[in-house]
């Protein structure tokens, strides 16, 4: 068995979706004042690695606490998606090349935009998914999708087409920031992606793995 950490790590000046605050992390004890530390955590639901409900989108949309714990655990596979050119498009074609589809959980689309987190390359022109790949997770009984760039939506749509699209009618997770899917390539794998509870999360941060070796 393999672990592999598919979760950018929460810190004050991280990237963030443009407009959107930066967390800030503050003392509120210390082992010199109180015997103990603890961190006061000001954050945006979909600061980092996080997961969109359909709430994020749509004011009755189905929020985060409300679904199952085991919709957020499943077999995945990841979609390499490396050869798409900056502002490019993946389309069904891709998917081609990749069998037994429909026995998954999560489809995770593997652009390596993740090496360009931390610069401003990283909201700029990255690929998004067509159409056409969204009309097929809908056909599908997917409990979600996953990508490494900061949205499923190109950051020049500000009417966010795909999320409408994917969410209207489904209740189905998106998980945006992931790294490493690189490290989860050729193989099925158990992907795990926990948000954090709280009461009508329209999204959280999550904490996201992939174990290698083990399917569930």
């Amino acid at each position: 068995m393999r672990v592999i950490d598919l979760t950018h790590t929460i810190m004050q000046d991280m990237p963030v979706y443009p407009g959107t605050e930066t967390p800030t992390l503050e003392e509120s004890s210390s082992y010199a004042k109180n015997g103990f530390r603890e961190t006061r955590f000001t954050i945006i639901s979909h600061t980092g690695t996080h997961i969109d409900a359909p709430a994020h989108i749509f004011e009755h949309g189905q929020t985060l606490d409300k679904f199952e714990a085991d919709t957020f655990i499943g077999k995945a596979l990841v979609i390499d998606c490396r050869a798409v050119l900056p502002g490019g498009v993946v389309t069904t074609e891709h998917l081609k090349a990749y069998e037994n589809l429909d026995k998954l959980d999560f489809l995770l689309f593997n652009f390596g935009w993740d090496k360009k987190w931390g610069t401003d390359e990283y909201f700029d022109k990255y690929p998004c998914l067509g159409d056409d790949v969204i009309d097929f997770v809908l056909q599908g009984n997917y409990k979600g999708i996953g990508v490494d760039v900061i949205s499923i939506d190109s950051i020049f749509d500000s009417s966010l087409k795909k999320h409408k699209r994917l969410l209207a009618n489904k209740n189905i997770i998106i998980a945006e920031n992931l790294k490493n899917l690189d490290l989860c390539s050729g193989e099925v794998f158990t992907f795990v992606c926990l948000p954090i509870k709280s009461k009508n999360a329209d999204g959280a941060p999550a904490r996201a793995i992939g174990i290698l070796g083990v399917e569930i």
